[in-house]
Order: structure tokens, then C-alpha cells, then sequence
């Protein structure tokens, strides 16, 4: 069984995390990790509800320790939560706030000061060992459990680290936008940083002159993980940062327009991550590059019929994509979008991502979203969207749609609301556009039809 080490520092010394401008060392995690992983209760799962990227990778590796398995469901409503303990027999949550789920037991993360460091002696970790379950809703909203073993997560880590061209000897700090319970949080922040030596950064700024203070909190090469939504709120704000080696961003499609005024306005290199909860990260691209895709070194791809299916590296047993690919060679694909992202008008066809980058393209337009309801025998079903869009009228924004798009995928409703229901990653989950849809179609709302 093999056996792959908890960090990838190479000396006690080297800095693991910065909380604020302070330095923590790869000893003194140890250190913490261990004194965490006496105090957990001898349960199988728990919860890690750690918004303090430090201290959630602390509770995640005293877990490892304890033989525990981190859950990460798509989201941490009471009813999700409520669920998966319905199904987790003994699940408990590990906080680090005074919030605490009232649906399950709670652990508070402990606050005294660590043990001094007592030597340096990285735990190994067999590479089999599931460590941690991450979670899609699939179409009934029923989270579908998706198991992640250690030495996935790790190949995945040192495969990401390779196409990102950080394996440069120069080590980093990665300053995320992105929680880490998300799998693109988990794998571009907490499991980069462990494997391959770099440092994380324990805040998540949201509003961009957060970003910006995190970025200057931390000495050395920058990279900052992110998504198209809060890289849209820099650019609009015209903030100014410190010097970058990279921005990675994922978690939704970044328009072409987006990537240029990134790399010609902070002078960095921008690279996209694509993946799915099933399978995890995928594959690369700097989008200034072209539509091609190139997979995690040994990930490979292989068509059946119209079915494309991915293995190897981190991807470790057959999962199909979940989205419409072309495949060029083994390792390289273009994203045509996703299989649940097509709507037929009429007779013809298009995407709801295309449809989307026409409606946050046109100026005026500070967020957007096409949302196609569920079909119903009681109602005709039309295309909807949402526009936040405080400096246009209805009649100049169907205008400009209508110069954009074929009028059969005209929003029929179009409404008007103050902003979008965005998780902490910039997506907008189906069900918070049902409830916004409800809650727009009622009648004292009177915004438009």
C-alpha cells in the first residue's frame, strides 16, 4: 500500500500559510494538525464548516489523521445538512464561527495556541484511503455521493501544479476567492498548496479591495484563484494589485473579452481549470490560447459512440463528461457546452452559455442569466431571464438582444432585479433561480412579463 506524504514541504521552516501577514511554517501546522486530531469525537464523517482556509485545512488533514471522511455537499443549507446526517450516522460539523448548524452536533474549532513543534515528521497517507465525499445534486436535488481517496486528490494536485507551469522551483502564496469546501476550492487551494510545497493564504476576500489587501498580506509569488464573476468586479472597479505570476480561474465559462483585459491590465498569465464534481480536474487552458483543452498529465480521453469518457492520473476509475465535447487526441478536447445547457425554441436550437455571454455583453449590463423553467402539463413553458441592469429600460434591452440573438430565444419574461442568487463560488444553483422565478411571477412584484 502506498504511502503519500501529508505535505510536500521540504523543511520544517518552509511557510505553509499566511494568516493575515503572519507566516505559518510547514512544523507548526504539523503541530496544530496534530493537536486537532486528539480533540475530534471518534466518529466516520464530519462537516468541515471552516470558512478560515487554514483552519479548514487543519480540520481536513486532523481528519485524515483520525481515519475521518470530509463530506462536501453542494451546499450548506439546513435541509442538505439535515439530509446528509439523515444518511451519515454520528455526522458532526467542524466550525470555527459562533454560527453553528442547528440540524447537527457541532465541534468549535479549538482557538488555544498549538504545542510548540516537536520535530519534523510528516505523516504518511495510503493512497487508497477515501478522504473525502463531494457531492452533486443531480436533477431530484438528491446529493449523489462521489468518493475521493488521498492519492487521487495528490496526483491531481502535483498534475494541476505541471500545467500551470508552477513546478518552477519558486515557491508560492495562493490567494483564493473560492471556499474550500468547493471541489475547485479544495484541489486549487488547499491540495496545491499541500503537495507541492506552496503557501495559502487562510482569507477568502470577496469585494476586490479585499483581493487586493489579502495579495498584499503575503511576501513572494502571488497566485491568485478565482471565477469570471470576481474577475468582472476587479475590472470594473479598476483595481490596482501587486504583481501576480498567475491567475487560475474556474467554475464557469470566462468570456474571451474578460481574459484579455486580465492579462493586459495585472501583465499575468490567465488559466483556466476544467472539471466536474465526478471526476474532478480535467484539464487546462490559457484562454487567450484558443477553445483547445489539454489534460492533467496521464489523464486521458476515449470516445463511445457520442458518449467521451475520461481516466487516469486523479481521475481514477472510467466517469463520462457530463458536458457536449469534441475530441481531438487523447488529451486535448473543445468544450461545446453542457448537456444540460441546450434549449430548443421552435424548432432550433441554442445554449443557455451563449445566450448568457450575449446578455452580459451588451453595455448597460452588470450581471445576466437565461433560466429555462420545468416543463408542466398546466402552463406553456417559456425562456426567462434575469437582468441586473439598473441603467437600461426593458424596451433598450430587448433592442440590443434583439441584435444579438435569433428573436425565438427572447426572454418571455424578462425581469429587472437588484441583484443575482450567487453561491460563494459565482454560480447560480437551479433551485435559487426556481425560488427567484416564484418570487418575480408574483403579481405585486409587477416587474417584467
Amino acid at each position: 500500500m502506498t504511502g503519500i506524504a501529508l505535505a510536500g514541504h521540504e523543511d520544517a521552516g518552509a511557510t505553509l500559510a499566511y494568516r493575515g501577514s503572519r507566516a505559518i511554517r510547514a512544523d507548526e501546522f504539523l503541530a496544530d494538525v496534530g493537536r486537532v486530531a486528539a480533540l475530534l469525537p471518534a466518529r466516520r464523517h464530519l462537516v468541515n464548516l471552516c470558512t478560515d482556509r487554514y483552519c479548514f485545512t487543519v480540520g481536513l488533514a486532523a481528519a485524515i489523521l483520525r481515519g475521518q471522511v470530509s463530506l462536501l455537499p453542494p451546499n450548506q443549507t439546513p435541509e442538505m445538512l439535515g439530509r446528509l446526517a439523515r444518511e451519515y450516522d454520528g455526522l458532526y460539523a467542524l466550525v470555527d464561527s459562533a454560527t453553528e448548524p442547528a440540524v447537527i452536533e457541532s465541534m468549535r474549532f479549538p482557538a488555544d495556541p498549538p504545542p510548540p513543534p516537536s520535530g519534523w515528521d510528516v505523516p504518511l497517507v495510503a493512497a487508497d484511503t477515501v478522504v473525502a465525499i463531494a457531492f452533486t445534486s443531480g436533477s431530484t436535488g438528491h446529493p449523489t455521493p462521489h468518493a475521493k481517496t488521498w492519492g487521487g486528490l495528490a496526483r491531481g494536485a502535483l498534475g494541476e501544479a505541471s500545467r500551470l507551469g508552477l513546478l518552477d522551483g519558486r515557491p508560492a502564496t495562493l490567494i483564493a476567492t473560492v471556499p474550500a469546501q468547493h471541489m475547485y476550492g479544495l484541489e486549487s487551494t488547499v491540495l496545491l498548496a499541500l503537495r507541492n510545497g506552496f503557501a495559502l493564504h487562510a482569507a477568502r476576500p470577496f469585494y476586490p479591495a479585499d483581493v487586493r489587501q489579502a495579495l498584499e498580506e503575503v511576501s513572494g509569488e502571488r497566485v491568485l484563484v478565482t471565477t469570471p464573476v470576481h474577475l468582472r468586479a476587479l475590472l470594473a472597479e479598476d483595481v490596482l494589485l501587486p504583481e501576480l505570476k498567475l491567475v487560475v480561474c474556474a467554475t464557469a465559462p470566462l468570456p474571451l473579452d474578460i481574459a484579455a483585459e486580465v492579462e493586459a491590465r495585472y501583465r499575468v498569465p490567465l488559466m483556466e481549470i476544467y472539471g466536474f464534481t465526478e471526476a474532478g480536474q480535467v484539464a487546462v487552458r490559457r484562454t487567450l490560447d484558443g477553445a483547445q483543452w489539454r489534460t492533467l498529465p496521464d489523464v486521458r480521453l476515449r470516445s463511445e459512440g457520442e458518449q467521451v469518457w475520461v481516466q487516469g492520473g486523479p481521475v481514477e476509475k472510467a466517469v463520462p463528461f457530463t458536458d457536449i465535447v469534441e475530441v481531438l487526441d487523447e488529451e486535448r478536447f473543445v468544450l461545446h457546452g453542457r448537456s444540460a445547457d441546450l434549449v430548443n425554441v421552435a424548432g432550433k436550437r441554442s445554449s443557455l452559455g451563449y445566450l448568457n455571454h450575449q446578455l452580459n455583453s451588451i453595455a448597460g449590463v452588470d450581471d445576466g442569466v437565461f433560466f429555462m423553467p420545468e416543463e408542466t402539463a398546466s402552463a406553456t413553458t417559456r425562456l426567462t431571464a434575469f437582468v441586473v441592469a439598473p441603467r437600461l429600460d426593458r424596451e433598450q434591452l430587448l433592442a440590443a438582444l434583439r441584435e444579438r440573438i435569433d428573436p425565438a430565444f427572447l426572454p418571455r419574461p424578462l425581469y429587472f432585479v437588484d441583484t443575482l442568487p450567487r453561491s460563494a463560488t459565482g454560480k447560480l444553483p437551479r433551485d435559487s433561480l426556481e425560488r427567484l422565478a416564484a418570487a418575480c411571477a408574483r403579481p405585486e412584484r409587477g416587474v417584467g412579463a
